[in-house]
């Protein structure tokens, strides 16, 4: 399943990564790419949790 990421840079231009999908599912990198690597790792967490709990995973509303 693929879930949208919105990226922003910080005053340090840094990349910053959320997945709204995953509440309080952020993470960042010093480049674009790095930011994008680290939310694959930072989505797995979050499903492997979800998973382990017996929670469902969140549906995006409309592909991202």
């Amino acid at each position: 399943m693929k879930y949208a990421v919105v990226l922003s840079r910080d005053e340090e231009g840094n990349w910053l990564a959320s997945v709204p999908a995953f509440p309080g599912c952020h993470t960042w990198g010093s480049t674009r790419d790095d930011a994008l690597a680290n939310t694959q790792e930072a989505v797995d967490g979050c499903i492997e949790s979800l998973r382990a709990s017996g929670d469902p995973l969140p549906a995006e509303p409309s592909p991202p």
